[in-house]
């Protein structure tokens, strides 16, 4: 069993892993950069080593910094969280050059599952769908506009190292092509310091629907069901639920196989997530695979009973999986809200602060992943997440009445949050019938549509 874990990571994910180690009788170390002295994960871990300034740059990305709080704590392994070095196949590798254990995938594996256009490729010659489009990264524009003619306006551009919806853009016809290849391969350069993309068939109003693995070191994998993540702003994640309105029996079961193979052919162990793409028509489509706990991973634990963070930690201890499929059973229904720190009014800026009062929602069927607390300073230096409020009931319309009143609820006072948004989000008849898609809020402007 893994002795010491380092905690390379912040906010509240840094809380859950510190818990999950606790549980297991695993000691922990806190890295924070002089921006996050006051942080709660700081303060109740075992051990807490300043990395850097404030800037992510020079702390929570500092690989250096990192591993050498490793060396002076006497740590055996990290936990890269989520964001940050989490999908950083380089960050991996150093790990097992020093004899520290990455509570994650293996380097290869995030590698080759980082370069999207890869992918892709050993998707489809595993036999899990996937999207008309490029075969691997686009050479040039002549070869792109030949594609794009091929499969059909609308296509996507897509940063080819890409994540949390950077370097993506839709051309709907052929004039449009250039500049938007030009603006996805600027952003992509700048974010992951890669400019290549691919192009692939934008399919028209698609539910996106993730499907989370686990899987050990000795060829086990196993499916736990489904997401539904649909509910986006510009490409980012707003809302999230399990199930998903649209999934049938046959439909889960077809898509977990897909996900479990996917997860075989990449040779993959530890938690990892498969992004599909489902049509109008329950057509699904490879998207993409993160290697790394999700944001979103509570609303599986409660549907499932499964801790996600206390299997990683196990699995990477070596330890065989002692779940098998026939052993995942879905109860119930649950909805997580991303509380942040920002003004809906104000097109969603940030609002960092001084948290003046608190007062968080509980009760039967209600948690809250957070890592604030009253007279707590924001930073204005990182995501504006603040807490993650998940609701779970017998079904679905007893997680949306409950997810009602602990908004309803959750005060915090001081900064502006995006609560009252999602008060009028759940609302909607949209969400309340199950009929939204990935393009519902760019479509509807939730503050002033009724």
């Amino acid at each position: 069993m893994i002795k010491k874990v380092l905690i390379a990571n912040r906010g509240e994910i840094a809380v859950r892993i510190i818990r999950a180690c606790r549980e297991l009788g695993i000691a922990t170390v806190a890295v924070y950069s002089t921006g996050d002295s006051n942080a709660l994960h700081a303060k109740i871990a075992d051990e807490a080593v300043c990395i850097g300034p404030a800037s992510s740059t020079e702390s929570y990305l500092n690989m250096r910094a990192i591993i050498s709080a490793c060396e002076i704590t006497g740590a055996d392994a990290i936990h890269p969280g989520f964001g940050f070095l989490s999908e950083n196949a380089h960050f991996a590798k150093t790990c097992e050059k020093c004899g520290i254990t990455f509570i994650g995938p293996k380097p290869e594996s995030i590698e080759m599952l980082g370069d999207k256009a890869r992918a892709k490729e050993t998707m489809k010659n595993a036999g899990v769908p996937v999207v008309l489009g490029s075969d691997g990264a686009v050479k040039d524009l002549e070869s792109a506009v030949s594609l794009a003619k091929e499969i059909g306006y609308p296509v996507m551009v897509k940063a080819s190292a890409g994540g949390g919806g950077r370097g993506i853009r839709i051309v709907r016809n052929e004039s449009e092509l250039e500049s938007q290849i030009t603006a996805a391969k600027t952003e992509a350069m700048a974010c992951f310091g890669n400019d290549e993309i691919y192009i692939e068939k934008f399919i028209e109003n698609p539910k996106h629907i993730e499907i989370q693995i686990l899987a050990d070191n000795y060829g086990n994998v196993i499916h736990l069901g489904e997401r539904d993540c649909s509910m986006q702003r510009r490409n980012q994640k707003v809302l999230e639920e399990t199930p998903s309105p649209i999934m049938t029996k046959e439909l889960r079961e077809k898509m977990g196989a897909s996900a479990v193979a996917a997860a075989k052919v990449c040779g993959y162990r530890n938690a990892g997530t498969i992004e599909f793409l489902v049509d109008k028509d329950l057509n699904y489509y490879f998207m993409e695979m993160n290697t790394r706990i999700q944001v979103e991973h509570p609303i599986t634990e409660a549907v499932t009973g499964i801790d996600l963070v206390r299997q990683q930690l196990l699995i990477a201890s070596g330890e065989k999986l002692d779940i098998k499929q026939q052993d995942i059973h879905l109860t119930g229904h649950a909805i997580e809200c991303r509380i942040n720190a920002e003004n809906p009014e104000q097109n969603f800026r940030p609002s960092p602060g001084v948290i003046n009062s608190l007062h968080i929602p509980g009760g039967l069927g209600v948690r809250v992943d957070s890592a604030v607390y009253q007279g707590y300073e924001i930073p204005p230096y990182y995501d504006s997440m603040i807490a993650k409020l998940i609701c779970f009931g017998p079904d679905r319309e007893s997680a949306i009445a409950k997810m009602k009143w602990a908004l309803s609820e959750f005060i915090v006072d001081g900064v502006s949050t995006n609560i009252d948004f999602h008060l009028k989000l759940i609302r909607r008849k949209e969400f309340l019938d199950g009929s939204y898609d990935n393009g519902f809020l760019g479509r509807v402007d939730i503050l002033k549509d009724e």
